[in-house]
């Protein structure tokens, strides 16, 4: 699943244009004018205004220094529509260069609906800064399907406030999940509606949860080979066990249940929960829409010390694309996204002049030089507590970064009826739980 939103505030998918309805998305002619023409999505909407009005301007510097490339950019809401996507690509009313989510990389070689980048990418002049990890991600078979643009790691947010109100040290955020159960019970101690620890148990994003859970365990949902599942063991045990007691031997998550994402934001925004797990991105969220406070809100890395999700998304470059069009495209997206402490998403002074968050530990999607010149620009711009989030920088280090599961939202689907159960009903029976769940999604991975 992708965090909370595109960037940082919301997130925008495009779509074609009612301008362009009676045409594919894709530009079937790719020059006009004598220019070589690129449609592009992923354009914040005209709600996000800022958003909307940088993207504009590093399209418009980009046509300035590339006078022979047209880019026609299209938005709608959210950036990729799970519904829509696939007919989009069969149906040829795809976008030029188009974007994804990690987790879609290799669906879209499988069904043959992107273009090979790989004798290209040479031209991309920042191609080889980029991380190894995220890069892998559009690699199949040895060959280069598509650009990271972010990435994303899950952690731990906690509130600072609440942690010296229970007695506990704010500077020391639980390491284990049984420190982290300990903290709960004493969060949820002060009353007056105060939870020590919320998940989430519907709409799949329990699933979602339930797999950042076992990887921190040092689990995994499915084997190596996608054709098993792999949570019936004593890591899934322990994820859901864990749940299970805190919520009724501890009483430390609250009556409320069957929980998503915005309970949980609206809950910590409000002063009234002390931990609940997130991305970095959720901390501007909770500022600006519910009421909450940098100062008090600190992010940790994943309880448990093995492992933690990672998602993100990037762009991949549409089949029928020509030559020229593949060139311009990567052009593009080098200007957009891949210069350290520039474009789009690395423009950290005119972002701190708009009053957008400059300092958040986002997964870094640069190395060496590059990356040190993108978190120098970064630190130079911070308008946010940096010291409160280097725990989780610091804890990242050690890490086993994992991307989601195969047919992850099918087998969401599947984990949510495990936790809500854990969650709601007292007597669950783990064991079983686990055994009906391996049992579904051994059947989504035969069917795929």
């Amino acid at each position: 699943m992708r965090s909370t939103g595109y960037r940082r505030t919301v997130a925008a998918l495009s779509v074609c244009s009612l301008a362009l309805a009676v045409s594919a998305c894709g530009s079937g002619d790719d020059t006009a004018s004598g220019k070589t023409r690129i449609t592009v999505n992923c354009m914040p909407p005209k709600s996000a205004k800022v958003d909307r009005r940088f993207f504009e301007q590093d399209i418009a510097s980009f046509e300035k220094q590339n006078p022979d490339i047209d880019v026609v950019a299209h938005d709608a809401f959210p950036c990729q529509d799970p519904k829509t996507f696939d007919a989009k690509l069969a149906g040829g009313q795809m976008e030029d260069v188009f974007y994804t989510y990690f987790t879609d990389a290799k669906h879209v070689v499988d069904i043959n609906q992107a273009a090979d980048l790989t004798p290209y990418v040479k031209e991309l002049k920042s191609y080889g800064t980029l991380q190894q990890q995220l890069r892998d991600i559009y690699t199949v078979d040895r060959k280069i399907y598509g650009i990271p643009r972010t990435g994303y790691s899950m952690g731990l947010i906690y509130n600072k406030k609440l942690f010296a109100k229970a007695g506990l040290d704010p500077e020391q955020p639980p390491a284990t999940w049984e420190e982290l159960r300990t903290d709960a019970k004493k969060i949820a101690a002060l009353g007056d509606g105060t939870v020590g620890y919320a998940d989430y148990s519907a709409q799949n994003q329990g699933g979602w949860h339930f797999t950042a859970e076992l990887y921190s365990q040092g689990g995994d949902v499915v084997s190596a080979d996608g054709r098993k599942a792999t949570i019936d063991t004593p890591e899934g045990r322990a994820v859901l066990q864990n749940l299970h007691d805190m919520r009724w031997t501890d009483d430390s998550m609250g009556s409320k249940q069957l929980l998503v994402i915005n309970d949980v934001q609206q809950m910590m925004g409000s002063g009234k929960l002390g931990m609940y797990l997130s991305a970095p991105d959720n901390i501007p969220i909770l500022v600006k829409e519910k009421g909450g406070d940098y100062k008090d809100l600190a992010l940790a890395p994943m309880p448990g010390g093995k492992g933690t999700l990672i998602g993100g998304d990037g762009y991949m470059v549409n089949k029928k694309a020509s030559p020229d069009q593949i060139r311009a495209g990567l052009k593009w997206l080098d200007h957009m996204f891949l210069r350290p402490g520039a474009g789009f998403l690395g423009d950290y002074a005119r972002a701190k002049k708009a009053d957008a968050p400059v300092g958040l530990p986002e997964p870094r999607l640069f190395t060496g030089a590059a990356d040190a010149k993108d978190q120098q620009v970064k630190k130079a711009n911070a308008n946010v507590p940096v010291e409160n989030y280097q725990a989780f920088l610091d804890g990242n280090q050690s890490l086993r970064m994992k991307i989601e599961p195969p047919n992850a939202q099918q087998i969401y689907s599947v984990l949510d009826g495990a936790v809500s159960a854990v969650l709601t009903k007292k007597d669950a029976d783990i064991d079983q739980l686990l055994k009906d769940a391996s049992g579904k999604i051994d059947g989504i991975l035969a069917r795929s």
